[in-house]
């Protein structure tokens, strides 16, 4: 089973919220997935990003591969390096 580390679309029409998450790579978008492991908010000025470390440092050591956004957003939280 490849585990991806991506994130997964909330709010409202033109109002974009995104859940950082751990899903399988099979599994849709917005489908099923293993594990929250933060938010992302573009809509703020700056925008918001909550990912707790401790968790994703877990998975990426179990394998989770990010997506090149969710790489991104991991590595402004500090918690990857480039």
């Amino acid at each position: 089973m490849a585990v991806k580390i991506r994130l997964t679309r909330l709010g409202a029409k033109k109002a974009p919220f995104y859940r950082v998450v751990v899903a399988d790579s099979r599994a849709p978008r917005d489908g099923k997935f293993i594990d929250i492991i933060g938010t992302y908010n573009p809509l703020t000025d700056p925008a918001e990003i909550k990912i707790n470390a401790e968790k994703a440092e877990k998975w990426l050591k179990n394998g989770a591969t990010p997506t090149d956004t969710a790489k991104q957003l991991l590595v402004k939280s500090g918690i990857i390096t480039k």
